[in-house]
Formats: structure tokens, sequence, C-alpha cells
């Protein structure tokens, strides 16, 4: 898995306080930025967090590239719909010799590995087999309507993704650009931050809160799984480790 920080709003612990200040300030806007001191800030985003007040942190909107991961995770993280998506498609991006994602659990057993790979290896051979009869029979339907041997092989190709693609496995990797605002990102780190999280999903929430509190460390001092700022979400479910959650995600 690889997560990068691609973009972000500058300075979005000063924005998000001036946006919050100015619902009960008679300053102009200009006035109230300046007068917004380091300790000032940490001090209004404080208040903010304990008063629960979460309009104004959606000013701030952070992008991140994602590359390594299954499309197993694709059907997990787009569910948060508070966020903007653009993904690798299999329509387009021909996959054969696709690369893939193996589960910790599967790969810590040999023979469940050997297994697994064996089955990886026989989806790349199906797609690849799929591909070729699906491009033979495009190319002479475009070459029978009248279309050049060059651009009838080009769709053929396109078009025989389409189909083949079906067999690909979720374990096929996909890349991610992810744009979220601050909101969505609580929500997001409560959720999948969260041990009761699919371990995919969760180490990609984990590093993604790593590299925002990097560069908006007010913003997100208490962001984590629910248990980071209160009681667990998880009822009778909960994994009992609290204290040992809010420790690990102070530290990172």
């Amino acid at each position: 898995m690889k997560v990068e920080l691609l973009a972000y709003t500058p300075d979005a612990d000063k924005l998000v306080s001036a946006a919050a200040k100015l619902c009960y300030a008679k300053s102009d806007i200009s006035g109230l930025m300046e007068n917004l001191t380091p300790d000032k800030v940490a001090s209004f985003l404080e208040t903010l967090s304990k008063l629960g007040h979460e309009s104004p942190v959606e000013h701030a909107s952070f992008t991140f590239g994602i590359e390594g991961v299954s499309r197993a995770l694709l059907a997990q993280i787009t569910r948060h719909r508070i966020a903007s998506f653009s993904v690798q498609s299999q329509r387009y991006v021909e996959k054969s010799g696709f690369d893939y994602i193996t589960p910790p659990e599967i790969a810590a057993i040999p023979e469940a590995k050997e297994l697994f790979e064996e089955e990886m290896r026989h989806d790349a051979e199906v797609y690849d087999r799929l591909r070729e009869m699906l491009i033979k029979k495009h190319t002479e339907a475009f070459l029978a309507e009248g279309m050049d041997e060059k651009e009838a092989i080009r769709a053929a190709g396109k078009k025989a993704n389409e189909d083949a693609r079906f067999v690909l496995p979720n374990a096929c990797d996909t890349r991610i650009i992810m744009t979220m605002n601050t909101r969505s990102l609580y929500n997001f780190f409560e959720l999948r931050c969260c041990t009761r999280a699919q371990w995919e999903i969760r180490a990609l929430a984990t590093e993604m809160l790593r590299l925002v509190k990097g560069v908006a460390p007010l913003l997100f001092s208490a962001a984590g799984p629910a248990c980071v700022k209160g009681k667990c979400s998880e009822g009778p479910m909960s994994c009992g480790k609290s204290l040992e959650m809010r420790e690990f995600f102070k530290g990172i």
C-alpha cells in the first residue's frame, strides 16, 4: 500500500478557526485572520472540538493518492459519500498480469498462500484468454463496418476489457485519488480506524490520519476511532482496548 497526501488546504487550522470565529465576530475577515495568533488558533480549535461544532471544519479539504489497494477496499471506501473519487478503470485500462493484494491471514499459512497465488495466476490466464476471444470477435465486427485495421484492433481491445474484467478478483489492485473535507475525514477515521474495521481499510485510514496530522495537527488532534475522544461506539461489540487505542493514536 502506498498513500500520499497530494494536496491540502494551506494553513487549515487557522482557516477553520477564522471561519468559526466569523459567526460571532463584528470584525471583517482580513482582521480576523490577522488577529489569530498560533495560541489563539489552538485555544479556539480546542473549544470547537469540545462543543462538537463541526461545520467550520468543512472548509479544509485533503486529497490523497492511494495505490496498492484491492477492489475489495474500493467497495468499502466509496460508501463514504461525502467525498470525491477518481479510480483506475478496468474498462479502459487493460489488466493483463494484474497485481493483487494478499490478505495477511492467508499469507501466514503456506498452503493457503500457495492456493491463493495459484488462483490469481489462473484468473490472469482466463482474463487473457477471454480478451483474445473478444478482441477477435470485435475486430472482425469493426472491420465489417468499414473501420481500418489499426483502428479496429485498438477499439476491439477497449471493448474486450468491458467483459473480460468480470473474471478479475476482489484482490485485483487499483489506484484511487480521493478528496475529503475535514468533517468527512472525522467520520471516516471514527469508523475505519476502529479495530472492528476490515484490516486493509484500517491500515489505509491510519496512514491517512498520520499524514493529515502532519499538516493540520490541531484539527486532527482528537481524530481516530470513537474511543479516542469518548465512549466506544461499538457497544457490546467493543474490543475493550480503549486505553490502548488512545495511546496509539496520540502517538501517530
